[in-house]
């Protein structure tokens, strides 16, 4: 039953999460038909960063994942995000009718990635570390996968929108068929006042600190790599290079999801993390050098990178869910996701602008900040109290329904 439920989460997530960048895999068509820049039709991206953040805060506030079943919470969640993509290419046309619009799928995707998150958690316990990667994996490969669809050919925009649209469609209706499993955590309400508890302690602001880091770096790097490339070798087609994205965010993205559910399983959250970190701060640092250089070396580079700038994702929630206060588990997580996106929306609108100044060669320099100051945070005191999760805890025998830290990584994936 847990593996037949992962199969229908990973389904899910690779479907509904398609919507996700599918205005961003359509931005050359999308800038010659509304006549718009790169840096306006990043807007369309940063849409959705910011109705994600709403849609976060709000299923916290109103207790949603405890007050509506999880199979016909996503497939709502879904249903609305399909629906709010169908309705740019059909409804808008310009720019500004289609930003609410992409707000609105925001909104409608933190009723999907977390609720799915949580429903996984609620069913393993000694393989949860591969599980999620699995998850994550899924996300990583349903956010690539505008770009597959622009590969067959350079397609209209309103193609494009319209093929993840009914993908999600499908997703939505495949979520009818999820349900919680036996490790799901009892109901707590939110508590936003626990914001200033949680970076008072040392623990948990390091940890939520490295998070941020990766977060500044992640979604700026999924959105504008396709520009990257295009800049970088401007002969090749549109069709190459959204191939070349898919391969990078997409099948990259999602093998880096699963070897880091492997490395933590073995040694620790954090560990999997810092490895993860040098390896696309590496990859930042040598951007220019890779952008100018031969195409099997700048392949190279870009792959290597699209493994490393998602792997830490799930690492970060795994290790606030063992440092926080496990009556407030949940929160931790809702207010740590609603500031990781926040600070995603603001950097996926600085590149554009740094590239019109300085070219895309040097714009991505711009993101080693944030791998930089996650290992800045991550330098000690992070590992005391979370190196050692509830994986741990299992395969040494602990009853993961009757110890707490592994209830409060259940809570932790509620919201």
């Amino acid at each position: 039953m847990a593996r037949s439920q992962l199969g229908i989460a990973v389904a899910v997530q690779i479907l509904v999460m398609s919507v996700w960048f599918a205005a961003a895999a359509a931005v050359p068509s999308l800038k010659a038909d509304w006549g718009i820049s790169s840096g306006a039709a990043g807007w369309l991206t940063t849409a959705v960063q910011i109705g994600f953040v709403f849609g976060a805060l709000g299923a916290g506030l109103l207790n949603l994942a405890d007050r509506v079943p999880v199979g016909p919470l996503v497939f709502g969640a879904g249903a609305l995000a399909a629906l709010s993509t169908a309705a740019v290419p059909l409804l808008a046309g310009g720019l500004v009718p289609a930003l609410p619009l992409r707000f609105l799928t925001g909104v409608a995707l933190a009723g999907v990635y977390p609720v799915v998150v949580r429903q996984v958690v609620s069913w393993f316990g000694g393989s949860r570390a591969l599980a999620m990667g699995a998850l994550l994996g899924a996300l990583t490969l349903g956010s690539g996968l505008p770009h597959l669809v622009g590969a067959f050919g350079d397609l209209p925009w309103r193609t494009v929108l319209l093929v993840t649209a009914s993908m999600a469609g499908l997703g939505a209706l495949a979520a009818l068929r999820l349900r919680l499993g036996p490790f799901k955590a009892p109901a707590a309400h939110f508590h936003p006042g626990y914001l200033t508890q949680m970076f008072r302690d040392r623990r948990q602001r390091d940890v939520n600190f490295g998070y941020f880091g990766h977060m500044w770096e992640l979604y700026a790097f999924w959105a504008w790599i396709p520009a990257f490339l295009a800049a970088a070798r401007p002969a090749t087609s549109e069709a190459g290079l959204a191939l070349a994205a898919f391969v990078v965010i997409g099948v990259a993205g999602g093998i880096g999801c699963l070897l880091a559910g492997v490395a933590a399983r073995r040694r620790s959250a954090i560990a999997a993390a810092r490895l993860a970190l040098l390896t696309s701060a590496a990859c930042c640092a040598i951007s220019p050098l890779a952008y100018a250089a031969p195409l099997v070396l700048l392949g190279a580079v870009a792959i290597v990178w699209g493994a490393a700038v998602i792997a830490d994702s799930p690492m970060f929630s795994a290790a606030l869910s063992v440092a926080a206060d496990r009556r407030y588990v949940g929160t931790a997580l809702t207010l740590q996701m609603a500031i990781g996106f926040s600070i995603t929306a603001i950097a996926i609108r600085v590149l554009p602008l740094i590239a019109d100044a300085v070219g895309w060669r040097w714009t991505f320099l711009a993101l080693l900040p944030g791998p930089a100051l996650a290992l800045v945070a991550l330098r000690g005191g992070a590992d005391a109290g979370v190196a050692a999760g509830p994986e741990d805890l299992l395969e040494r025998g602990v009853d993961a329904r009757n110890h707490p830290s592994e209830k409060h990584v259940a809570e932790s994936h509620r919201d």
